[in-house]
């Protein structure tokens, strides 16, 4: 069985879970392709995951990692009319979009995917014949707004108006959720509704539809989450959303919809309705999945021997925790259930939010017209990580953490190092790391070792609960006490006074930038493989593994590199941020999208005329 097992991996080149391995299923919710995502979409789910599969592999789990594009449902059909294309033409168009902003970001997706697939179809219909079979779901004439102007019912999407909580009132609520305030809606709660295509007032009619019946799987849903959420360790915020569903009382809810972008209704009373978009879109986690291999269901009907991590914002929440799980438990399928979920709060935009509906923000596209690397922007992302509460993007922060930390204490510490050991003979050690005997008497270096061997631990700890700004930071502190270790042991003069105390520091530290390759890559790949180049290693050196004996071998960092072992060319890792591009910046991306496009417009046909204008 085991030779099979690597034969169909070697065959297909896919991974499948391995017995007496961890086998970890690590997704990140799935981004609607109706907009460029931005800043805070990418930390809310795919950064953050990214780090953590890129950890996976770094401790030698068996780790894959899903996401793609959430392509049905009424934002798309939204985007085509306000862009007058086929919703087929908007998914192929913002697909590729996103697949460029994330590729710049570095993030290593097993399988970036669709959901708009001949898989998505099958698996989606097939666990809703379970769900009928299984008489989990319902028949319930409902209330709907539908639009005469426009001749058709409209979903969700397609109407806004004033939130109906008082606490709240927020103007441009949608159907489905307030975007203000998170609370979930339908859309003949809202008050003064309007058609989103013709913004004329809507009538209210009646349509049939199906329910999945959550007060009947209530019991089977709370032991899952009673189970899981302790062994899994939930974010505080994904409990108290989760239980505030329940508290509430679940009601049956709604999983058709009057449109034709969609996973089609295989039922022939209902053949003219699709699903809704939040019960086809988590399936969109399997589907994907099966787009990668043909034995998805290694995967996703293993819970036994597969752990699965989910990755979201807080208002996706209740579908990960409730909609998705009852939907599975209702087949009576052993599915592999969500262990672990990390969840983000907002990410704010200098005085305001960020909006993919409003333009406003900082988007994929943009950053990379800024000229500051990938690996910036995904340090500072991290560091502003909300994971408690809303964060604040702003341009001088962002000028703050690349200069003093950055720049200032990891790309000074490295530089050092590395610069020293480069320079020739009689002034360093001519590229070449020395030999270290005699670590048992400097106590300078004994001390270090054990203050790195319990931040490495605390690093791994905190890796392992999903607290990825805590380790960061926790990595970041052995750059500075590196930087400590330096200035104490004043190596300047040992080298000197007494080489072999010099060649000591010097072949230890060289060990700490090594060390700080391997921590920080699941944070900054390419700064990673930078130092590794400067270091004279392969990428493939980088590893955190048990089984190689990594994490004993990082308490000792003189033994990390070999004596006698050629160092790289070293080179500045980080570039300075002046003030003037910090303001260049913050005005570039003031208001919406649309008022940039209208300004840069406007620049473009003055430069224009006065090219044309003769002085005379």
């Amino acid at each position: 069985m085991g030779d099979e097992k690597k034969d169909k991996k070697v065959e297909t080149g896919k991974k499948v879970p391995i017995a007496g391995k961890r086998n970890i299923l690590v997704t990140s919710a799935l981004p609607y392709v109706n907009n460029v995502p931005h800043l805070g979409n990418i930390i809310g789910s795919v950064l953050s995951a990214d780090v953590f599969a890129r950890y996976c592999r770094l401790r030698g789990y068996n780790v894959i990692y899903i996401c793609g594009t959430d392509e049905y449902g009424t934002t798309t059909e939204t985007k085509a009319l306000e862009e007058n294309c086929t919703p087929k033409q908007i998914c192929d168009k913002y697909y590729a979009i996103h697949k460029e902003v994330y590729n710049w970001f570095n993030i290593s997706f097993d399988e970036f995917g669709r959901t708009s697939t001949p898989q998505q179809t099958d698996i989606c219909q097939s666990i809703f014949k379970k769900l009928m079979e299984n008489n989990w779901l319902s028949e319930n004439m409902i209330q709907q707004l539908y639009c005469d102007t426009c001749d058709r019912f409209l979903a969700d999407r397609f109407v806004e108006g004033t939130c109906p909580f008082p606490t709240c009132n927020y103007d441009s609520a949608r159907g489905d959720q307030c975007e203000k305030c998170g609370e979930l809606l339908n859309t003949t709660e809202l008050k003064d509704p309007r058609c989103k295509v013709c913004r004329k007032t809507p009538q209210i009619r009646d349509t049939n539809h199906l329910f999945l019946e959550l007060p009947l799987l209530k019991d089977k849903l709370e032991v899952y989450i009673n189970d899981m959420s302790v062994a899994g360790s939930w974010s505080q915020n994904a409990i108290q959303a989760t239980h505030g569903w329940l508290k509430g009382g679940l009601k049956p809810r709604c999983i058709t919809r009057d449109l034709k972008w969609g996973v089609p209704v295989p039922h022939e009373k209902f053949k003219d309705k699709v699903f809704y978009v939040w019960f086809d879109a988590p399936i969109g986690y399997v589907s994907i999945t099966a787009c990668y291999t043909p034995d998805w269901e290694k995967w996703w009907k293993n819970p036994e021997n597969v752990e699965l991590y989910q990755f979201m914002g807080k208002d996706n929440v209740p579908f990960h925790t409730v909609m998705f799980p009852s939907a599975l438990l209702g087949t009576g399928e052993n599915w592999t259930l969500m262990k672990s979920i990390s969840v983000t709060e907002y990410l704010n935009y200098e005085a305001g939010k960020f909006s993919k509906s409003k333009g406003i923000g900082v988007f994929g596209n943009d950053v990379k017209d800024t000229n500051i690397p990938s690996e910036v922007w995904r340090y500072y992302l991290l560091t502003n990580r909300p994971e408690v509460s809303d964060t604040l993007f702003t341009w001088a922060d962002l000028q703050a953490k690349l200069n003093s930390e950055l720049l200032n204490n990891l790309g000074n510490f490295i530089n050092r190092v590395l610069s020293f050991i480069a320079k020739p003979p009689g002034l360093g050690y001519g590229s070449v790391i020395p030999d270290a005997p005699g670590v048992e008497s400097n106590l300078l270096t004994k001390t270090l070792s054990e203050k790195i061997g319990n931040y490495v631990e605390q690093y791994v700890e905190a890796m392992e609960k999903v607290k990825l700004k805590q380790a960061l930071k926790i990595a970041m502190s052995i750059s500075s006490e590196g930087n400590a270790y330096l200035q104490e042991s004043q190596f300047w003069k040992l080298y000197k006074q007494d080489q072999a105390s010099c060649s000591l520091v010097v072949r230890t530290s060289v060990g700490l930038v090594y060390l700080l390759s391997c921590l920080l890559e699941p944070f900054m790949p390419s700064f990673s493989i930078k130092v590794l180049k400067q270091l004279n290693l392969p990428p493939e050196k980088i590893s955190l593994c048990d089984e190689t004996g990594d994490l004993e071998r990082a308490k000792k960092p003189w033994e990390s590199l070999p004596a006698g072992h050629k160092i790289g060319t070293p080179e500045p890792l980080f570039k300075e941020l002046k003030d003037e591009d910090v303001e260049f910046f913050r005005e570039k991306f003031a208001g919406s999208q649309a008022d940039r496009n209208v300004k840069d417009r406007s620049r473009k046909e003055i430069t224009e005329q006065l090219g044309k204008t003769k002085l005379t």
